[in-house]
């Protein structure tokens, strides 16, 4: 007689205990306002050029390597390119880690991969839970830095949105001088250009900068990440990086947007998508179901909800999608909402105060 197969019995324990992360696409969604991927609402315009699909692609496309290492203000031999920043955060890993010796270190709420990624290569994490208002608590993180080989910040920060102060970022640096590497996630640097960290490169070896052209490039679909570091570093990373880690039509796109005109023109949707920051911000504020709108230095907003449940249900059910951070650390209550067009930032506004309406006479009943 026959046993059933189960293919979960070969598969290493910690994958079956993984709970994967919940990217928005993976969290679904019926509706036409999609506010919960920190997405830019419009594709930008481009065509692909090459001709060339029968044969593989650089490793490295030297136009794309060359143009981001102009943007950045560095060497080429500084600059590594990658499936979105994620390859990136699992590539640090691969080469800096050993499962069942080393742990990694990030400070809760933050990007969730960070976590993933550890735990799918068996990899420790020590999670120090950052202070109320968001920034490091270095004396915890120095006092659990025993094993620790790899430091991520994210800065500005997902999902809160406030940068990382220079001085506790110089602190976390000199923590780890000489026995980790500190990465500093700036996905959304292009929204606060001048608190980039890469000039500091030449003052900290171990410092590796991460970034992508999802967010102010709006190319999400691209994805296309890159890591900025020492060349020893990069030549570390070029061992474990796949053979084609970009398709030739990423690879294509990328060194378009990298342009003098690509840049212009993403600089111009980064001062777009601040103006409706600015005004989701401020009409947020007076809304009756708004307890707090939190400061950002991003292309999203957190949001404390007198009832972030309703909101976001009810707002689900009509077809404007955001993103629920309820179950992160310190977090209760609040959603986080991508900035959308003008006419999306409406809609949004609109939607909340009618709820907001609504549920005012029926709090005044049930509290007389």
């Amino acid at each position: 007689m026959s046993t059933v197969f189960n293919v979960n019995s070969l598969a290493r324990e910690n994958v079956r205990q993984l709970v994967p992360y919940m990217s928005a696409r993976r969290l679904g969604g019926n509706g036409n306002i999609w506010l919960n991927a920190n997405e830019y609402p419009i594709a930008p315009d481009f065509q692909f050029s090459e001709k060339t699909l029968n044969r593989y692609p650089e490793c490295q496309p030297a136009s794309v390597i060359q143009r981001y290492a102009d943007y950045a203000g560095l060497q080429p031999d500084q600059v590594l390119v990658s499936r979105g920043a994620d390859e990136s955060i699992e590539l640090l890993i691969r080469v800096f880690c050993e499962p069942g010796k080393d742990a990694v270190l990030f400070c809760p709420p933050t990007y969730g991969m960070y976590s993933v990624s550890a735990e799918t290569f068996g990899v420790e994490q020590k999670k120090i839970p950052t202070r109320t208002d968001w920034l490091p608590d270095i004396a915890a993180i120095e006092n659990n830095l025993d094993r620790v080989k790899l430091i991520y910040i994210c800065s500005p920060n997902n999902p809160t949105g406030n940068l990382i102060a220079p001085a506790a970022l110089r602190q976390i640096l000199e923590l780890a001088r000489n026995r980790a590497i500190v990465a500093i996630d700036e996905a959304y640097i292009e929204f606060c250009p001048q608190h980039t960290t890469t000039r500091w490169l030449r003052d900290y070896p171990h410092l590796v900068i991460l970034r992508t052209l999802s967010k102010a490039f709006a190319l999400a679909g691209l994805r296309c990440g890159f890591t900025l570091a020492s060349p020893d570093i990069i030549a570390l990373m070029l061992k474990v990086i796949a053979p084609y880690p970009l398709a030739t039509p990423v690879a294509d796109i990328a060194a378009q947007a990298l342009t003098e005109a690509g840049i212009n023109i993403m600089k111009d949707r980064v001062e777009e998508v601040v103006k409706n920051r600015t005004y989701l911000q401020q009409t947020l504020n007076e809304l009756a179901m708004v307890e707090k709108v939190f400061p950002s230095e991003t292309n999203y907003i957190l949001v404390k909800f007198t009832d972030a449940e309703i909101v976001f249900r009810t707002l689900w059910e009509q077809g404007i999608i955001l993103r629920d951070q309820r179950r992160q650390a310190g977090l209760d209550n609040c959603l986080r909402i991508t900035i959308g067009s003008r006419n999306e930032c409406e809609q949004l506004v609109s939607a909340i105060s009618t709820l907001g309406s609504q549920a005012q006479p029926l709090k005044e009943t049930e509290n007389p």
